[in-house]
């Protein structure tokens, strides 16, 4: 896929996984199980246990069926890395300029995390392809996310922080085009039980949840 298809397609999904597990193999499960509910991408943060392994096994094994990116992104070496690993986007927790710069150099989408007004506008402006607010939920959720687009309707942002199955509503509602999701999906301790389906339901009830808050809010659009 080139970077328009790249991002579309998480677009089309609406969730983006985080996934930060204490062993590869548990982050390659976790890609398994939430695939199998529905949510074909993932974001393997750089805190996994050898992270651009688990990249590349799942670019190699599942790259027909999941699109893996790559989270918590700190520099653009990590960023280069990371890509020549398979990583199909770039995610990281604040603005850094070269971190996009290189990712627009390969050809591949990047979600900086900005917060304020100011860290959004030089996101968008130095190429992003969605700004990855973050931490939302501690400026007040989807109500921060509202008010942030309120000067900046064109600005696509990923609102990451918050999100879980009672805010997703909300959260779209506020003009989120995709939602950044953490432990509230990739349930550490269902991973580490064995228990996988757990994360396969919790990823089939998100995409529920995403689904009908579209169809709410296009429904309201047309009345």
């Amino acid at each position: 896929m080139n970077r328009e298809q790249v991002v579309r397609r998480i677009e089309e999904i609406g969730i983006v996984p985080v996934v930060r597990a204490p062993s590869g193999a548990l982050a390659v499960r976790a890609a398994r199980a939430l695939s199998a509910g529905g949510i074909q991408v993932i974001e393997i943060t750089m805190t996994v246990p050898d992270a651009l392994g688990v990249m590349h096994e799942i670019a190699s094994r599942m790259g027909s069926q999941v699109l893996v990116g790559a989270g918590t992104v700190l520099s653009a070496d990590a960023a280069r890395g990371c890509i020549e690993a398979g990583a199909q986007f770039i995610v990281s927790p604040g603005l850094d300029l070269e971190v996009i710069r290189v990712a627009r150099d390969y050809g591949k989408p990047v979600f900086p995390g900005a917060l304020t007004p100011t860290e959004v506008i030089t996101a968008w402006k130095a190429g992003a392809d969605a700004v990855k607010v973050f931490p939302c939920s501690a400026m007040g959720g989807a109500k921060y996310l509202r008010a942030l687009r309120g000067p900046l309707p064109d600005v696509k942002v990923m609102p990451t922080g918050g999100v879980n199955l009672t805010t997703v509503k909300e959260f779209i509602e506020a003009g989120a085009v995709a939602l950044g999701v953490g432990g509230e999906l990739v349930d550490a301790a269902a991973l580490a039980a064995g228990k996988d389906e757990v994360l396969t339901e919790r990823a089939r009830e998100f995409m529920t949840a995403v689904r009908s808050a579209r169809a709410e809010l296009t429904k309201g659009a047309q009345a």
